[in-house]
């Protein structure tokens, strides 16, 4: 299971390839949807955009969101099982470790691999920290690597009582909690943690009145299950030429009939090829008419071009 705090959205997995997500604000399940991948034991969340990473037998990892049936991409990352998936907090990389004993690193934005380390045995269970560690366990061992200055050798190694069952780092503190069949180790990891915190956005220090005033201030900015896309800088953008036709400063282009041609030459998809573009060509030359473009941070604009009508006036 994953909780989704921005969405108020639990995801949950089932043994019959089912990915179901449920609104806790109101009880009512959102979506679910049949990835028709096998058996889903593999799953962790990306903290940047709420997309949800599955591992599959077939040893690929998916991205889903609720909105659409079909997976957001799908990346090959080992050749046997994928036996963890981990997103580092910033959204940027991932970590995946399969059956093959090995361990990897993708860049997300780019889907590609950065780095590959060869453990001992296959790795169970993984997990990043506030400041990028990333904790590894394989059967009662647990490790911790700092995989951006590291070659493969961990920075920290650990072995419990038991085989562990889940990992897991403390916000705002340098500690890591392992859990395992004979109880919970907490295990105390320098530099882990992230010492600057913002009070405004997640104290650690406050009282219950404070959290009941935040849970109340993230339900009204509750957020849509429909905002949840691979990038999430498309929000934030504006449609220049949806806004220019409601209001009227862009004109909608009009009507083009292309000339008629011979036989064979002027098919009904030729002409609508050729409609379409012309149609897009007056939709630009409109939005530019209309659209001032402002360089740097003054605000200044740039003026169209007027040709001169002598040499001596470009220097009026």
């Amino acid at each position: 299971m994953e909780f989704l705090p921005f969405h108020f959205l639990l995801a949950t997995t089932s043994e019959r390839s089912y990915l179901k997500y449920l609104d806790t604000s109101i009880g009512r399940e959102v979506s679910s949807i049949n990835t028709k991948l096998g058996r889903l034991s593999v799953m962790c969340q990306n903290p940047d955009n709420a997309v949800v990473h599955l591992g599959h037998a077939n040893g690929t990892v998916t991205l889903w969101s609720p909105s659409v049936a079909s997976p957001l991409a799908k990346m090959l990352c080992h050749k046997t099982p994928v036996r963890g998936v981990a997103v580092d907090p910033t959204g940027r990389y991932l970590a995946t470790a399969g059956q093959d004993a090995k361990l990897k690193l993708f860049d997300i934005r780019g889907f590609k691999e950065l780095k590959e380390f060869r453990v001992v045995e296959s790795v169970s269970c993984l997990t990043f920290s506030q400041r990028g560690l990333l904790a590894a366990s394989r059967g009662s061992v647990v490790e911790v690597y700092r995989w951006e200055t590291d070659q493969g050798s961990p920075y920290l190694r650990h072995e419990c009582d038991d085989t562990v069952a889940s990992l897991r780092f403390c916000p705002f503190e340098d500690v890591l909690g392992v859990g395992h069949r004979r109880g919970v180790d907490s295990l105390l990891v320098p530099g882990s943690g992230e010492a600057n915190y913002d009070a405004l956005e997640a104290n650690p220090y406050r009282g219950k009145k404070q959290r009941q005033e935040m849970e109340v201030k993230q339900l009204l900015d509750k957020l849509s299950p429909d905002m949840i896309t691979l990038d999430n800088t498309v929000l934030g953008k504006v449609d220049v030429r949806e806004i220019g036709e409601e209001t009227g400063v862009v004109k909608r282009p009009g009507k083009f009939v292309p000339r008629w041609k011979k036989k064979g030459k002027g098919s009904a998809g030729k002409r609508e090829n050729i409609k379409q573009g012309v149609r897009e060509k007056r939709v630009r030359e409109e939005v530019d008419k209309v659209v001032d473009v402002t360089e740097g941070s003054g605000g200044s604009v740039r003026k169209p071009f007027v040709p001169y009508k002598t040499t001596l006036d470009r220097f009026l």
